[in-house]
């Protein structure tokens, strides 16, 4: 009983060391940044170990002022690729540090780890082939509708009013470049996703015309930036750095960069100039939930 008493009171004190994130950087002089491999242009690979978009360039400059914050010479920054099923536990088990991915912030997360200030409202919508025809949720039924795994997209679209008697299958990617390829290969009939997803993966596709955006909103969701819980010095330092952006207009630059402007490896434009609840994020910077944004 004495060992396991030692064994857990061990634990905690690593629990509780693991939670000083700004700690473990000044004291390592390396941080771990989650991203992803396909997440549009949120946070993308063009190979090589090489990671690129909206959420790596925002955190990127969260973490040069935290380097500045902390009086670091110099902070390497490691890359971790994540997925929609690990992404969560890799943050709480500090094998990263800040996640620069996809990330919805709602209330049931909320519960495991942190998010900082919301950066970007998402709108999770269904992209098809052209020639499919299909223009709505009711068009459905009896069809193949891909998603990626760990992922909350078609649990929305099931839940949504005019889904009712729909009946449709799952059939599931295993990252969101691989639940593209069921729709372009012809093995799903639509794709359920974050909007900006589908419209940056359609912008890489091989023919970016053949497919479409289409049908009602499914959603609407904060995406931000992920970090471990109960850690509220380094919130604070992620939250003020991104603020700032906010302030000096840096980041609706870096919004433009990534969502308007051409962006590699194929130098195509995603076409998404930020939303009205994207820039009502920013002028109001916070971590609410998406359970907030359902009240609406």
């Amino acid at each position: 009983m004495i060992i396991k008493a030692i064994a857990l009171a061990a634990a905690s004190v690593a629990v509780g060391a693991q939670a000083d994130t700004l700690k473990k950087i000044k004291d390592t002089g390396s941080v771990t940044m989650g991203v992803r491999e396909s997440s549009g242009a949120l946070s993308y690979t063009l190979g090589d170990g090489k990671y690129v978009g909206f959420h790596v360039e925002v955190c990127t400059k969260v973490l040069a002022d935290i380097q500045k914050q902390l009086g670091l010479a110099k902070l390497e920054t490691k890359y971790q690729p994540v997925t929609s099923q690990n992404r969560i536990p890799l943050v709480q088990n500090g094998t990263v540090d800040i996640e620069c991915g996809s990330t919805t912030n709602n209330a049931t997360r909320q519960k495991d780890v942190s998010f900082a200030v919301t950066t970007f409202v998402e709108e999770v919508r269904i992209a098809v082939k052209g020639s499919s025809g299909i223009t709505s949720i009711a068009q459905l039924k009896d069809k193949s509708v891909a998603t990626t795994t760990g992922t909350t997209s078609v649990q929305l679209l099931r839940k949504h009013e005019r889904a009712n008697g729909i009946d449709f299958k799952e059939v599931f990617g295993k990252d969101h470049a691989d639940s593209f390829l069921l729709l372009e290969s012809g093995r799903a009939d639509a794709f359920v996703m974050d909007g900006q997803i589908l419209a940056g993966n359609i912008a890489k596709a091989k023919n970016p015309a053949d497919f479409k955006i289409v049908g009602e909103v499914l959603s609407v969701e904060p995406i931000a930036i992920m970090i471990r819980k109960d850690d509220p010095a380094f919130k604070k330092a992620v939250d003020d750095s991104i603020i700032a952006q906010i302030k000096s207009g840096d980041l609706a630059k870096t919004y433009d960069r990534w969502f308007v402007q051409p962006i590699p490896p194929s130098n195509t434009k995603v076409g998404l100039p930020a939303s009205d609840a994207t820039k009502a994020a920013w002028a109001s910077p916070n971590d609410k939930p998406v359970e907030d944004y359902m009240k609406k």
